[in-house]
């Protein structure tokens, strides 16, 4: 629904337009041949190349659905056509008759009025032919009538334009909008509503993106918070929501803007360090550990222990292009991170001297 949908409702548009256009003049020119208003030259070579040319072109088009024709220029030689027929007809009729002009002006200017309702370059290049053909061969006492049925059909076209580019306009004003907003929406998606980290969709959609341009040289840190559910069971879910909030925004500020933030779950986070090594990655972990304790966020585990609010940490080489295993990874860091007294920052590398 966005740009490429607005041109192929234009694209058919256009091509609708150019085989009605030539459906109407294959029509026209088998009931002139069948049913001509003088017996005069009833078969005109003009009229032979109106029938073969529009049959053809329809044909044509049909089987080749993409390929564009130019309106302006089959409008004009249609038009030169019909006028053609007129100066070959006109000769056989009665002086000063002008029925058969009259006729002829109204067909060409009824095929133009329904074909080119939304195109008045065409309507006009089709139409003025045979318009200035009748009013060489009609007396000046006819071309205010002829000037009239010209004229009704130019205003139509002109008002039907207005209005549909007024619709077009708001049309295009209405996707603009819907886009913008669907923009939000995929936006608000990949947040998580809390703490405006990424979410695991986020962070699957950013991550694609880290692959596409760069697919090593990755850190990943799983975080976690200290006795979280302690701080819930002594403060509340209210004040534990707050916790969390600050602990999000000294995750965020702690690394780059190119880090990958994310809201894993409840309590814990990743942070995927683009572009990072073994010590940048340390120092990045450090940086987060000591922002969250620097909090002074109150944590009373019990009646005998009080604290602040702390972090541990689990770090882990991204391998290849699946975060699944370095998570993995990470998560045995962070474990064992805990279990040597949290508040601590642990490398999957260093898992084997425990």
């Amino acid at each position: 629904m966005t740009v490429q949908s607005w041109r192929s409702l234009h694209s058919k548009k256009y091509q609708l337009t150019l085989r009605l256009f030539l459906f109407l003049n294959l029509v026209s020119s088998l009931f002139s041949l069948l049913n001509p208003i003088y017996k005069v030259h009833a078969f005109t070579l003009p009229i032979a190349f109106i029938l073969g040319i529009s049959s053809a072109l329809l044909l044509w088009h049909w089987l080749n659905a993409e390929r564009k024709i130019y309106l302006p220029v089959i409008s004009v030689i249609f038009g030169c056509l019909w006028a053609w027929h007129i100066m070959i007809k006109m000769p056989g009729t009665h002086p000063g008759e002008v029925n058969f002009l009259i006729v002829v002006l109204l067909n060409v200017l009824f095929i133009g009025t329904i074909a080119f309702s939304n195109n008045i370059v065409a309507f006009l290049l089709h139409s003025l032919p045979v318009f200035i053909i009748c009013l060489l061969f009609s007396g000046s006492e006819q071309w205010a009538r002829m000037a009239f049925c010209l004229a009704l059909p130019i205003v139509g076209i002109s008002i039907q334009h207005l209005i549909e580019k007024r619709n077009d306009a708001f049309a295009q004003s209405l996707m603009h909008k819907l886009l913008a907003e669907r923009e939000t929406l995929n936006d608000l998606s990949m947040l998580d509503p809390l703490t405006g980290l990424y979410n695991r969709r986020g962070f699957q959609h950013r991550f694609a993106t880290l692959m596409s341009l760069a697919p090593e040289g990755h850190y990943v840190l799983l975080l976690d918070i200290d006795h979280f559910k302690a701080y819930n069971d002594h403060y509340g879910h209210m004040m534990g929501d707050q916790a969390l909030i600050q602990v999000s925004a000294a995750v965020r500020d702690a690394v780059r803007s190119r880090d990958i933030v994310t809201r894993f779950g409840g309590e814990e986070f990743v942070v995927l360090l683009a572009n990072s090594n073994a010590d940048s990655a340390q120092l990045a972990a450090e940086r987060i550990r000591q922002k969250v304790y620097d909090l002074k966020i109150p944590h009373i585990l019990n009646a005998s222990v009080a604290t602040n609010v702390t972090i541990s940490i689990g770090i882990a080489p991204l391998e290849g292009e699946e975060i699944d295993k370095s998570l993995e990874n990470a998560d045995k860091a962070l474990y064992e991170a805990k279990r040597l007294g949290r508040n601590n920052i642990l490398t999957s590398d260093a898992l084997a001297q425990y």
